[in-house]
C-alpha cells in the first residue's frame, strides 16, 4: 500500500520537490525555448537529464529543518 510521508504538507518546501517541479516546468516549455536557454547557459541538451538528476540527489542530502514537523525529526 502506498502511504504519504508524515510531513507531506511541507513537501513544497523540500529542495528535491522544488527541483522536480523545475524539471516538469522545463519539460512543458517549447523545444525552441529550451534550446535558447541552453544556448545561453552553454549546456548541451543531452546533459539536462544528468544535471537534473545530480541536482535532485544533492537536494536530498541537504538538511532542511523547515520540512520537519514539531518533533524535529
Amino acid at each position: 500500500m502506498i502511504q504519504a510521508i508524515p510531513n507531506w504538507r511541507r513537501a513544497w518546501r523540500m529542495l528535491s520537490v522544488q527541483i522536480a517541479a523545475l524539471a516538469v516546468t522545463w519539460g512543458a516549455l517549447p523545444i525552441d525555448t529550451q534550446q535558447a536557454v541552453l544556448a545561453l547557459a552553454g549546456v548541451p541538451a543531452e546533459r539536462v537529464p544528468a544535471l537534473l538528476g545530480v541536482l535532485v540527489l544533492l537536494a536530498r542530502l541537504v538538511d532542511q529543518p523547515a520540512t520537519r514537523g514539531k518533533g524535529g525529526a
